[in-house]
């Protein structure tokens, strides 16, 4: 049976805590909460919001927990993003990281621990069962290193090694990259080529590629790297829907249909034949000049 959960007015506080703090959350007040609470900080304004601890010891030893305030639609994308987004890890791959769940029923003595998907939300599960029966934490997945020489980005630096998972592709790579040095630019802007030593060739990987999968099939890493670089033709995309500049095709205007009683038949068979006839070429001599396609 779900019981109805109500939130209080006292969880959208943003004060600020320590993060090695055991106290729980249904002893909130309106008065300051001590330095020795959790962390506090927010995901989003709008409304209804509620709060969920993260324990993130994965990230840093120091780091026990993390309290955020997430509304109903956060995602657990977005809560792994928010937690780098904290601590500044900007060079951590976000796809290393993936949130747990520990449901415990304490009449039955039994703790289950769930893996959640990118697109659940938090917030949702955990007001389905009592408070204090729930626990989310952070997870990291086993990845690789893999080595960017990436002067094209900051002229100082000869290479870069980040940790990535197997299923990070080029443009995530290259988007770290340009979060590392708070770079502006467009992921558009640059390429990722594998670069080859001993058979002197490069070779350009699509943007949805996979770098750790495809440094797995070298036969030796001391002869292939990665090598980013700047597309010299690039364009940025137009704004608003792209519309032919045509010039407009001549119409004819109808023939007047309605004669007085006066004019002949005669007169009207021979205005229509001048009309008809002047009609066709002038016609032909504006449609041949245009294409179709």
């Amino acid at each position: 049976m779900l019981k109805h959960v109500q939130l209080s007015p006292f969880r959208t506080r943003a004060d600020t805590l320590s993060l090695s703090s055991t106290a729980s959350y249904s002893s909130l007040s309106p008065e300051p909460l001590s330095s020795r609470s959790s962390s506090y900080s927010s995901l989003s304004e709008s409304s209804p919001s509620t709060t969920i601890k993260v324990y993130a010891r994965c990230l840093r030893p120091d780091i026990e927990y993390k309290t955020l305030s997430i509304t109903f639609q956060t995602t657990c994308r977005e809560v792994v993003t928010s937690l780098l987004n904290k601590y500044r890890m900007r060079h951590r791959d976000p796809n290393l990281f993936y949130l747990t769940m520990e449901v415990t029923v304490r009449k039955a003595g039994v703790r289950t621990v769930l893996v959640l998907d990118e697109d659940a939300r938090p917030a949702v599960l955990q007001s389905c069962h009592p408070r204090g029966d729930s626990r989310f934490s952070l997870q990291m997945r086993h990845g690789g290193l893999v080595k960017i020489y990436d002067s094209v980005l900051m002229s100082g630096s000869q290479y870069k090694s980040l940790l990535i998972s197997d299923r990070t592709t080029v443009d995530e790579l290259i988007q770290i990259l340009l979060s590392c040095y708070n770079s502006k630019e467009r992921v558009e802007q640059f390429s990722l080529y594998e670069v080859c030593r001993s058979q002197e060739y490069q070779r350009k990987l699509h943007p949805d590629d996979c770098p750790l999968n495809v440094q797995h099939c070298w036969s030796s890493s001391n002869e292939f790297h990665f090598l980013i670089r700047r597309n010299l033709d690039f364009r940025p995309r137009r704004k608003g829907p792209w519309t032919p500049e045509l010039p407009s095709i001549p119409s004819t205007s109808r023939q007047n249909e309605s004669a007085t009683p006066q004019q002949s038949s005669l007169e009207r068979e021979t205005q229509n034949k001048s009309s008809s006839s002047s009609s066709s070429s002038t016609s032909y001599a504006d449609y041949e000049n245009y294409f179709y396609i």
